[in-house]
């Protein structure tokens, strides 16, 4: 049906988490790649040799999300700590520690860095909410007090980014429902309900006009960011945890298993947790790549499209350099 996709160098591998990783992001130079995983600590590695730069320690829970602003100057993390903390992305200091009700599940800059948004998880009595910040206004920081806060009442947020120009968040819910938020009024603009089940994560393409998400319902879908049409559909026999879209092709790569709760009670044959590649515009898988030992729980194309990243379950993150016959593959239509 297909072939390997061609990474036969030996990928890099990345040991700097003790458990699972939760998410990886590239900087958009691509020459950094930061991972947050369960175990409190945020690292930042150098993409072309995985060479460990550095680590911001502060959080005391898991770590769920982390973004990287546009110029490479902070780092933004959210945590089961009930805390969202902005850090120093050379120096590793934390810059500002904004206290939640719990945890904190999505967190990202918009496209000037002034702007932060980060999404609350509902639990312990609290519902979730979805929380502005600017950056350039220091009361709301010692305040802690978003300029904007939209309570999600109904379904948890799961995964967010932001749409392009930073003039809405596109969120992802438990339901599987997506949702255009205003940066500015906070009101809904526009809503999509084409998964069944939850939105595990949302990717943007480099250029903002389109996303895709993985969900739990076994498909990865592309929707166009402004007007939230469904594009495309990429169907799997197991849960997507995270799909991301070439900068340079027709790919989207997407990354999946069970949960880890369900690790146990289905089949144990290693090899069940490839990467696997699709073709964007034919909806056709074209390949795998092996790896990992447990599910992936997320992928990232590095911004040259020349190599992508994934984060397991096993607590790794690999690197995988693409070989010179991937630039050339066709699909035969």
């Amino acid at each position: 049906m297909f072939g390997w996709v061609c990474c036969t160098q030996k990928p890099i591998l990345l040991q700097g988490h003790e458990r699972s990783i939760t998410q990886i992001k590239y900087n958009r130079e691509g020459d950094l790649l930061f991972s947050v995983a369960k175990d409190t600590v945020t690292n930042v590695w150098y993409s072309v040799n995985g060479e460990r730069l550095g680590t911001y320690n502060g959080h005391t829970g898991a770590v769920w999300c982390v973004d990287c602003d546009w110029d490479t100057k902070s780092v933004l993390t959210g945590s089961a700590d009930n805390s969202c903390r902005l850090w120093d992305c050379e120096t590793g200091k934390q810059l500002a520690l904004l206290n939640t009700n719990s945890a904190v599940r999505t967190c990202g800059f918009d496209f000037s860095g002034n702007i932060i948004m980060f999404s609350t998880d509902k639990q312990m009595g609290y519902q979730c909410f979805l929380n502005f910040f600017d950056l350039r206004d220091s009361q709301q920081i010692e305040d802690n007090q978003p300029y904007q806060s939209i309570p999600c009442s109904e379904h948890k947020i799961t995964s967010a980014v932001w749409g392009p120009l930073g003039e809405f968040v596109i969120a992802g819910h438990e339901n599987g429902e997506i949702n255009q938020f205003s940066a500015k009024s906070g009101e809904i603009l526009k809503k999509a309900k084409e998964h069944t089940k939850q939105i595990n994560d949302i990717q943007p393409a480099v250029d903002l006009t389109m996303f895709i998400t993985a969900s739990k319902d076994n498909t990865a879908k592309l929707f166009d960011s402004a007007s939230l049409d469904h594009i495309k559909t990429f169907r799997t026999e197991r849960p997507v945890n995270s799909a991301a879209i070439s900068p340079i092709m027709d790919h989207v790569v997407m990354g999946g298993g069970q949960e880890a709760m369900e690790v146990t009670t289905t089949s144990t044959r290693i090899g069940k947790f490839e990467a696997r590649f699709f073709h964007a515009a034919y909806e056709e898988e074209f390949g795998r790549v092996k790896g990992h030992f447990g599910p992936i729980n997320c992928v990232a194309f590095h911004p040259d499209g020349k190599s992508y990243s994934s984060g397991g379950e096993d607590g790794y993150v690999r690197i995988h350099y693409f070989d010179a016959p991937y630039f050339d593959f066709e699909l035969e239509a």
